[in-house]
């Protein structure tokens, strides 16, 4: 198995990583998200369900500096860093303190192959620029190797090792899911935040997926953050979850819980809540 660390983040511990407080976000007349409050246990993996335009993906676009709240506070807790309110930050500054994302739709670079994808998300997080790649510098080579390493050890990490030279366009689709989390691994997030990674897969590759979630949150420490509207797959990984309905809040809890839960039931599990026992 990989012994690819985040050696910045414990395993677990009680604090939080992500403190999301009165975040309220509005498009002209439309509010996508109404005093929204929410926490994140630093090593859990927690779920945010609901429908579509529940504004479960405005919530990662303002986690990630996509949208800017006109209201609210977003206190990300990094070891690197300490405590910092995440609004109004760039996504790229976001990024280097340690939170990553991936998408509901595939976003790789198709004329690159597996390992070079990785790659460029490893290198996002060295501190070599231009000047130090045109002149060698030691600390350039250095990180060179240093990324090569990471590189393997993530692709083994996400079982794609037979596909280190296949090009990301010629990839099965669950592969694709795959290499999109290893490459949001590069940046060595605290905390990872998953959009739907089980959409569009069939059965086998959710259990597969699931199976890697739990590794990655395992063996890295890293938090996991995750969007799914597949409820067998919520109820078998998250720890705690939230739900959204019209961009508020309406229930939060275990599992078990949220199963329970009639208006939770009613609203979005209906005749799959039993199902999510399964």
């Amino acid at each position: 198995m990989s012994d690819v660390t985040n050696t910045t983040t414990p395993v677990m511990t009680t604090d939080n990583i992500f403190e999301v407080q009165n975040v309220t976000l509005r498009f002209g007349g439309v509010t996508s998200l109404n005093n929204v409050s929410l926490e994140q246990h630093r090593g859990e993996i927690l779920a945010v369900i609901g429908p579509n335009g529940a504004g479960k993906t405005s919530l990662f676009n303002c986690l990630t500096g996509v949208y800017r709240p006109q209201e609210g506070i977003i206190n990300f807790h990094a070891a690197k860093h300490g405590t910092v309110d995440l609004v109004g930050k760039q996504p790229h500054r976001i990024c280097h303190m340690g939170v990553a994302r991936t998408f509901q739709t595939s976003r790789m670079f198709n004329a690159l192959t597996t390992f070079e994808n990785i790659k460029i998300g490893v290198e996002a997080s060295q501190k070599s620029g231009p000047i130090g790649a045109m002149l060698h510098l030691p600390r350039t080579r250095r990180e060179e190797r240093e990324s090569d390493h990471r590189t393997l050890d993530l692709l083994e990490l996400v079982g794609l090792t037979h596909r280190l030279n296949t090009m990301a366009d010629s990839l099965p689709y669950g592969d694709r899911r795959r290499l999109e989390i290893a490459r949001a691994l590069g940046t060595n997030p605290e905390v990872l935040l998953l959009d739907e990674p089980a959409a569009g897969t069939n059965p086998s590759e959710k259990l597969a997926l699931a199976e890697l979630i739990r590794t990655i949150n395992k063996e890295t420490g890293t938090s996991i953050l995750l969007i799914e509207h597949d409820m067998r797959l919520v109820m078998s990984l998250a720890e705690r979850i939230y739900v959204l309905n019209f961009g508020e809040v309406i229930a939060s809890g275990q599992p078990a819980q949220i199963q329970q839960n009639p208006e939770v039931v009613a609203a979005y599990l209906g005749a799959t809540a039993d199902e999510g026992d399964a």
